[in-house]
């Protein structure tokens, strides 16, 4: 469990490099978009290869696979809509407005986003025995763009950096937590209960990518998206081809 808590955190760990990068920089809004692009490539990869595929490998079969795959993605889409009446609709959009940054939605929305991912790295490690790096990195690169949306439109709105960061230190730490869960509670689980949860989080994964990250990537990049997409998964593919 203190193993997928570790692999937890560093995963989380760039919500608060978000915060390292407004502090210092203002972060133009092409390349921020590529880097979303690449992440989204990362992730699309991670669902394929280190959540489906593994679902339906753990199963043996398709249909707990199939039945978290659509669960998964259903549920992101409810919890997304509550966030939105929230405030926090454009979590991942670097030109969001000062207004719409309030803490308790930014606590949900990245919980919302980051606790599947988390989750997934310590049944993970659970289930092979190791890490899945292709899925960790996908982790790392999408918490950035969320992070530095989200800590350049607090700082706008008047909340000091002292207060960002320890939001986004929490929000980590919990990140670390439910991966430590997903390790220690999951341990003996059937093989269609870890099925449903690997395409559960494959699912929820999935329609963030397509309702909000990959269309912020675009609006904010323009074509050169399409290229950094396809790296992020050709690069996160030969990760777990080697592995």
């Amino acid at each position: 469990m203190g193993d997928a808590f570790l692999w937890g955190l560093l995963g989380a760990s760039s919500l608060v490099l978000g915060v390292v990068v407004v502090s210092f920089w203002t972060m133009p809004a092409r390349p921020l978009g590529l880097v979303m692009g690449f992440g989204s490539g990362v992730l699309l990869s991670a669902v394929s290869f280190e959540l489906v595929e593994e679902a339906v490998e753990t199963e043996q079969g398709a249909r707990a696979t199939a039945l978290g795959f659509f669960a998964g993605a259903i549920v992101f889409t409810l919890g997304d809509a509550a966030v939105s009446s929230l405030g926090y609709r454009n979590r991942k959009d670097i030109d969001a407005a000062p207004h719409d940054a309030s803490g308790p939605a930014i606590v949900l929305g990245a919980l919302l986003d980051g606790v599947p991912e988390s989750a997934v790295l310590g049944l993970t490690l659970l289930e092979t025995g190791g890490i899945g790096v292709a899925m960790l990195v996908a982790v790392f690169v999408s918490n950035l763009p969320e992070s530095v949306a989200a800590s350049s439109s607090l700082r706008a709105s008047g909340w000091t950096l002292g207060r960002i960061y320890l939001l986004w230190s929490t929000i980590a730490v919990l990140s670390a937590v439910a991966a430590g869960l997903g390790y220690a509670f999951l341990d003996g689980a059937s093989p269609e209960t870890l099925a449903f949860i690997f395409a559960f989080a494959g699912g929820a994964i999935l329609t963030m990518l397509s309702t909000s990250m990959m269309p912020e990537a675009y609006e904010h990049a323009g074509r050169g998206v399409g290229l950094a997409t396809t790296l992020g998964f050709f690069i996160a593919y030969l990760i777990h081809w080697a592995q």
